[in-house]
C-alpha cells in the first residue's frame, strides 16, 4: 500500500527577541530566524481543500511566536519548547525539525549567525 509523506514548513520566520546568555543580550535584543519543518504520513493524495486535514502553518507560527516572546538564556531551550508544543498540538505529525538562528552573536567573531537545531521522529 502506498503512503505519502507531506511536508509543511515555515522558513525564515523573523523575530526580534531578547534571548541570550548575557544580560546585554536580554536588554538590547537581537534578530532571530526560525525554520519549522513538519512531516505527516498520508495514506492518499486526496486533495479536499480542507484546512482541518493538514497542519495549519498559521498555528505553527503562533506556537513559535508565543515561545519567542518569552526571553530565555539558551537557544536550545527555545527550540525544544517549540518542538514539544508542536508535538502536543498536532498529534498526527511524525517528524519535526526546528532550527533557530541568532544574527550577530556577541562573541566578537566574524560570524553572521549562531544556529541550534533539534530533530524528532516518532518511532
Amino acid at each position: 500500500m502506498e503512503h505519502y509523506r507531506q511536508k509543511i514548513a515555515l522558513r525564515n520566520a523573523r523575530f526580534y527577541a531578547y534571548h541570550g546568555y548575557y544580560e546585554e543580550e536580554q536588554l538590547i535584543g537581537n534578530e532571530f530566524f526560525l525554520d519549522v519543518i513538519c512531516f505527516v504520513q498520508k495514506p492518499t493524495l486526496e486533495a479536499n481543500d480542507n484546512l482541518a486535514n493538514t497542519i495549519n502553518y498559521e498555528e505553527l507560527y503562533r506556537i513559535a511566536k508565543d515561545e519567542m516572546d518569552e526571553p530565555k538564556k539558551l537557544l536550545e531551550t527555545i527550540v525544544e519548547n517549540i518542538l514539544n508544543s508542536i508535538k502536543i498540538t498536532f498529534s498526527e505529525v511524525n517528524e519535526i525539525e526546528v532550527t533557530l538562528r541568532k544574527s550577530n552573536p556577541p562573541f566578537g567573531g566574524d560570524t553572521a549567525t549562531a544556529e541550534v537545531s533539534l530533530f524528532w521522529q516518532r518511532n
